[in-house]
């Protein structure tokens, strides 16, 4: 198993991103990288159905993809990955171990629990890629990212809300932090980078430093976790499986309708992210 996601790494690591490119070209796709727990009210982790079925039960599958599936994503894909390994898919296995991981680090990001996703009900807009992009960019080369070995998760559903359950706790300190800072710091807060041809204002290396500082190690211990988790789940799927000799899966190659279709995703991708940038960073 280990022997081919090595040979497949790049496979891995240009598909990444593939779940945030179809936001934009796939209706169902937003839900699934977000739940917004406080739409549920107080107490929402102990009201919320585990289950899907449950879930939709008691909250009808409307109003759940209105206020995000994450966790329920989660298992799904888990589900679909372990598929792939019974059938030996080594285009499946790769892409739903892309998409799966993708997915379990947005369940990592506690902005990814709540409906003040991006702080726009604080008074902090741009503080979601602040946390998720601009930090990690910053000072993640001194992160450790040495996590131990992937271990079988008996039960991948409940785990998936553990993860959002511990995940979500963090969301106070992630808005407050930032807002205290805010509002003491006396150096500049902003300043302006140069990606390829565009200037984009970004916040600061002192500003961003100060932040990491006061979050005191949040984001690498999350991102350890997120990686942990990833592979736990890959292995997991295997295992219940029946642990399929991979080693004749090692050498695939992408399609030529596969990789149009994955020109197409990206093309589409660039294009709404030069939008969002130029609506909420102010291109110049």
């Amino acid at each position: 198993m280990s022997g081919f996601y090595k040979k497949n790494i790049r496979y891995i690591e240009e598909s990444a991103a593939n779940p945030d490119r179809r936001r934009y070209i796939m209706p169902n796709e937003a839900p699934r990288h977000y739940i917004d727990l406080d739409d549920y009210g107080d107490s929402a982790l102990q009201k919320i159905p585990r289950h899907w079925n449950k879930a939709v039960e008691k909250y009808g599958q409307d109003s759940l993809n209105a206020h995000g599936t994450l966790p329920w994503t989660i298992q799904s894909f888990y589900l679909q990955l372990k598929d792939a390994f019974l059938l030996k898919d080594s285009e499946k296995i790769l892409r739903l171990s892309s998409d799966l991981g993708h997915y379990v680090a947005d369940a990592h990001v506690p902005l990814h629990t709540t409906k003040n996703y991006d702080g726009q009900l604080t008074g902090q807009i741009g503080i979601h890629s602040f946390w998720e992009s601009r930090l990690p960019e910053l000072f993640s080369a001194d992160y450790d990212f040495y996590t131990g070995k992937a271990h079988y998760i008996s039960n991948v559903q409940l785990e998936a809300w553990k993860i959002i359950d511990h995940t979500h706790q963090a969301v106070d300190s992630v808005l407050n932090l930032e807002k205290k800072l805010s509002e003491k710091f006396s150096y500049q807060k902003f300043n302006f980078e140069t990606l390829g041809k565009k200037t984009v204002k970004v916040f600061s290396h002192d500003y961003s430093k100060a932040y990491h500082d006061l979050l005191s190690g949040m984001v690498e211990r999350q991102m350890r976790k997120s990686i942990l988790m990833v592979g736990s789940l890959w292995y997991t799927a295997w295992i219940d499986a029946g642990q399929p000799d991979l080693k004749p899966l090692n050498n695939y190659k992408p399609s030529e309708e596969e990789l149009k279709q994955r020109e197409e995703e990206l093309k589409n991708w660039k294009k709404e992210r030069t939008k969002i940038l130029r609506d909420t960073l102010h291109l110049h």
